[in-house]
């Protein structure tokens, strides 16, 4: 049940966010138990954001899962995510952030897990 939210700074087209969600459905893989079967993601482009004073290309990724996966997996996944937006935006590593948010909590199908 994992959610994947990008808001970045450049513009991307139908076929870049495509692109992207298919990568981050791969991705998501890095998360024991997380399948692109459950994946939701939005992307957001010409999201007005600025980094380190500026609005140079960066993005900022929120992942939100069910459970609570290892700090390891986590870490592996902000790999994949950075090197994804680098692949199909041009946005450098050092200018994503990427927050997680972990929970037992999840709704689907008029319930709860």
């Amino acid at each position: 049940m994992p959610f994947i939210n990008v808001k970045a700074n450049v513009n991307v087209t139908k076929e870049k966010a495509e692109s992207i969600k298919s990568a981050l459905g791969t991705a998501i893989t890095a998360i024991p138990g997380k399948s692109e079967g459950w994946l939701m993601v939005g992307v957001e482009g010409d999201y007005t954001l600025y980094f380190k004073g500026t609005d140079e290309p960066a993005a900022l990724v929120e992942v939100q899962i069910y459970g609570n996966p290892s700090g390891g997996a986590m870490s592996t996944l902000t790999g994949k995510i950075t090197g994804i937006l680098s692949d199909n935006l041009g946005i450098p590593a050092d200018r994503v952030y990427v927050s997680y948010m972990c929970t037992e909590n999840w709704g689907w199908n008029g319930s709860n897990f």
